[in-house]
Parts: C-alpha cells; structure tokens; sequence
C-alpha cells in the first residue's frame, strides 16, 4: 500500500511547477509562532509551510511519503539558504514522537488516527496550524473520497485536548464567492 500511496505522490508532484506556498491558517497567522524551536511540516508536499517556518527562525523537519516531493523541497530550500530536514517518511506508520516539537503545521491532508499523536507530539505550548478539506463544499476541489474531508466542525472536536486559539469554517454560509470556502483551518496550543 505504502508504494502504491508514494507512487501516486510522487506522479502528482513530479508534474507540478507552482512555487509552494504555505497554507492560509499558517500565513494568516504567523504572528503567533514561537521566535525560536523545533517546528515539523507534517505530510509536507513541496514544502510551503516548511519554508515558511524557516523564514520565521524556527529549526524545521519536512516530512512526506514522496521523494519527489523531498527532493523538491530541498532544493528550494537549499536555494533559498534555508535549513530544512527533509525526510521521506510514511508519518501514518511513524508519527512524531511524544514531546517532540514546538509547531506542527498540517495541511490537505487528513487521517484522523494521527491526531492524538500530533497532540502528544507538541511541547508544552506548543502549536498546531491544520489546514484541509470539508464536505460542504461549493465547488469540487480537493479530495473526493468522504473519508479524507471534514465532517462540519470536526477539527474542533479532533483537537479538542488544546487551546483553540483561531477556528475557521464559513461552510455553506452567505455569498459563496468570498471567505474561506471548501475548507477549515485551526490554531490550537498546548497547554502549559
């Protein structure tokens, strides 16, 4: 299954040339990062958080099951005069370890049985940044498969051991054609 899941990674980013980019709950809100610590791009694609993080001061791990996405990344970052570990891990067989980190940054990318490991993951206030896909959606983009995209108000209930420091939903709600649509985004810290 692992090389069937990196194989199809590795075909979807060998075909991309877009500059990567962080995503919006890590963008927006930046201003919240620690000036200093471990941070980890969990499931980290090309990178855009993972070079964001960096930019910020933070010591930064970049995780994904794609080589091509790796090498990607470390390239850019190599540009870029950023330091960045880049490893191919399969983080739904090898989680982040108990204590580890300072942030986590997720992004379009969901599997509910790793959240209490990200959680344990965290240092003492620590963050996480989680971004991905809900099943209200106004346009199809994303996955299409119920099982990757959240049920409605459901990253409150999976991270529901941490502060909430920022949540947002906008659902169904009013004019389709602003806000944050297809998606939800949280900022979450660990209590002290």
């Amino acid at each position: 299954m692992t090389q069937s899941i990196r194989h199809k990674w590795d075909t979807v980013y060998s075909k991309q040339d877009k500059k990567p980019l962080a995503c919006l709950a890590l963008k927006e809100n930046q201003h919240l990062l620690p000036t200093s610590g471990v941070a980890l791009d969990l499931a980290c694609g090309l990178g855009g958080n993972a070079l964001l993080l960096a930019q910020a001061g933070l010591n930064v791990q970049a995780w994904d099951i794609s080589p091509v996405a790796i090498n990607q990344l470390q390239q850019e970052a190599s540009r870029q005069h950023l330091p960045i570990e880049g490893s191919v891990r399969d983080v739904e067989h090898k989680p982040p370890e108990e204590n580890s980190v300072d942030v986590i940054t997720v992004s379009y990318f969901l599997n509910r049985d790793l959240c209490s490991a990200l959680v344990a993951a965290l240092r003492p206030g620590g963050l996480i940044f989680y971004q991905t896909y809900c099943r209200q959606k106004v346009k199809q983009e994303g996955p299409v498969n119920q099982n990757y995209l959240l049920k409605d108000n459901e990253l409150l209930t999976l991270f529901n051991d941490l502060q909430i420091r920022v949540y947002r939903e906008e659902a169904l709600l009013g004019d389709h054609q602003q806000g944050l649509r297809n998606q939800a985004l949280l900022v979450a810290e660990k209590q002290i």
